[in-house]
């Protein structure tokens, strides 16, 4: 487990596997220890994973500032990662609301990306919203699934301000291809994995400038590739796609049948994807 310091000194971890040129991963969760990338459905097969324990998860120690788990100020984090690992320029690659933090990376340091690999992202950074409609017509594609019925009521509960801790776990299948025993224990190893004070820190007032970003994205030269799911109720590919819309040079792509854990729902698929967009770099 190699360990570096951030800037404020505090001590961050980061998990390296495989071999090849070096891909940065950023979880999501937000502030989710990295463990739940695995190894990215075999991707390790083709580049070494470098997968990032934000601070206060994992392996990582917990600042003494708390407001340090703010997204903005992360971005430092991943800057001092690139230069403990002597990289002129880094690909990296974010998770969902990972992807927030990979976008302030790239807004701000885009001399340092190399290429830009966004999973089922998160759009808080960019001011993207979906919309109640769009979540719906996303899981009414699952409408024949045995659970359905259950997970559908719940969610119209949740939109309605009315959610409990029994209506989120009702629809935790929607964000898997396959709600089978695999997803399940993914599932059920995410709470653990989760600093929750944090994750409530990351987006604080002040974590986003959309406008900027937005600006700043536009003038964004390196490859992006953008991986939606096709159900996944958390990044419906529409909001994705407004995203792509915001780079010079965006791939994107709609992995069929895919949740928001693309690499569990179909890995082969996902790796020839992610594989073959990273392999000129």
């Amino acid at each position: 487990m190699p360990a570096f310091s951030a800037p404020d000194g505090t001590e961050l971890a980061c998990h390296l596997i495989g071999a090849g040129p070096p891909l940065v991963c950023v979880p999501g969760g937000p502030m989710q220890a990295s463990a739940y990338l695995g190894d990215l459905g075999g991707l390790s097969a083709h580049r070494q994973l470098v997968l990032l324990d934000l601070r206060g998860t994992g392996e990582s120690a917990t600042p003494d500032d708390q407001a340090s788990y703010r997204c903005d100020r992360q971005v430092d984090d991943v800057e001092a990662l690139r230069g403990h690992l002597g990289l002129d320029r880094l690909d990296l690659l974010g998770h969902s609301g990972g992807a927030n933090l990979a976008l302030l990376y790239a807004a701000r340091h885009p001399e340092r990306v190399r290429s830009l690999t966004l999973i089922t992202p998160s759009l808080f950074a960019v001011g993207i919203p979906v919309s109640g409609e769009v979540r719906r017509a996303t899981a009414l594609l699952r409408r024949d699934e045995p659970w359905f019925a259950t997970a559908f009521e719940a969610l119209g509960e949740i939109g309605a301000g009315r959610a409990t801790a029994d209506h989120w776990a009702a629809v935790s299948p929607f964000f898997y291809g396959r709600w089978d025993t695999a997803a399940q224990v993914h599932h059920a190893a995410g709470p653990e994995q989760k600093n929750q004070e944090a994750a409530v820190a990351y987006g604080a007032d002040g974590a986003f400038d959309p406008e900027a970003t937005r600006a700043a994205l536009a003038r964004f030269d390196a490859p992006v590739l953008l991986l939606a799911g096709e159900v996944d109720l958390n990044s419906p590919p529409s909001t994705v796609s407004s995203l792509a819309g915001l780079f010079p040079k965006a791939e994107f792509v709609v992995q069929p049948g895919a949740g928001h854990f693309p690499w569990l729902d179909d890995p082969e698929r996902f790796v020839a994807t992610s594989a073959g967009f990273l392999s000129p770099a």
